[in-house]
């Protein structure tokens, strides 16, 4: 059996992956549970770990990476950003590290420190570098919760964008009138998710109106209560979409980091939109980061 070399932590709001790793990059265990900061800021950051890295049976001497909300303002210790621009393969420098028991690091998010569009990210960075060569020039989409995306120049992201596309349905679906318009048990009705895309690629700034409309056409008849999540995430995934041709482009692939259902509106979203997409796993790419990194802090380990 291969030897434990590190363990690898994806640290986030509502969530704890780890993954014990050989020094070839080969998984060895997991472990994961819904311990996310949220959880850890009344149970402290500390005990969760040590009890995670109990039930992978990491050796006491195996040094710990994590990314994500750990390293948050709000988290275990903080991780100062790195500035845009910043090369994924130097992430590594920036990882501070925990006064605990052991050898545990965090590495840093990324800010883009500029008054006329101020970004941040955290989490998606390593994921980033775990998907790109060291010479990639190109467009990453990242689906989630606050959608990113990044526009990466032979390896070093020089541009990103967030639309906060996933928590507006979760906002618009469950405190707007439109909760009386959707059906969560009905969204994957293809040709509401359709209509709504249409709808919003046609005319981006009518997004409100839009939204509106879906409650009034079933109100007069014109349609079902079955179709409203589905449309609802087409109108709101279109709109980001629209946004995100015009302040990156559309001549080049988009390599789209996604998973589940989500990760398969955004292709379908994506294609019809005119992109050419090359797909890649979210957890894959969070992992493939950290042992990018892990191999820069801890190189002769591996």
């Amino acid at each position: 059996m291969s030897k434990a070399a590190f363990v690898a932590v994806d640290w986030g709001t509502s969530s704890f992956r780890a993954w014990l790793i050989a020094a070839d990059g080969t998984e060895l265990a997991e472990s994961r549970s819904s311990e996310g900061m949220l959880h850890c800021a009344t149970s402290g950051f500390a005990p969760v770990l040590r009890a995670h890295l109990t039930r992978l049976a990491a050796p006491m001497e195996a040094p710990v990476l994590i990314c994500g909300m750990a390293g948050a303002r709000q988290g275990w210790v903080e991780a100062s950003y790195l500035q845009t621009p910043t090369r994924l393969d130097a992430l590594h420098a920036g990882a501070i590290r925990v006064d605990t028991d052991g050898d545990v690091r965090i590495l840093p998010g990324l800010a883009q420190a500029r008054a006329d569009r101020p970004d941040v990210m955290r989490g998606e960075e390593t994921q980033l570098l775990g998907v790109t060569e060291a010479d990639f020039t190109g467009i990453v989409c990242i689906p989630g919760t606050h959608s990113k995306w990044i526009r990466i120049e032979n390896g070093a992201v020089v541009e990103f964008a967030t639309y906060m596309t996933g928590e507006l349905f979760a906002v618009i679906s469950e405190h707007s009138i439109l909760k009386h318009a959707v059906e969560a048990e009905a969204a994957e009705d293809k040709s509401g998710f359709a209509a709504g895309l249409a709808s919003a690629l046609a005319s981006p700034t009518s997004l409100t109106n839009a939204l509106f409309r879906l409650r009034a056409a079933q109100l007069l008849g014109f349609e079902t209560r079955s179709a409203g999540a589905a449309r609802l995430s087409g109108l709101l995934i279109g709109n980001e979409i629209a946004d995100a041709r015009t302040r990156f482009g559309a001549d080049r692939p988009v390599r789209l980091i996604g998973a589940g259902r989500l990760g398969s509106l955004y292709r379908e979203a994506l294609t019809t939109s005119g992109f050419t997409v090359d797909e890649c796993d979210a957890e894959r790419a969070s992992r493939g980061g950290l042992i990018k990194a892990a191999r820069q802090i801890w190189g002769a380990r591996f």
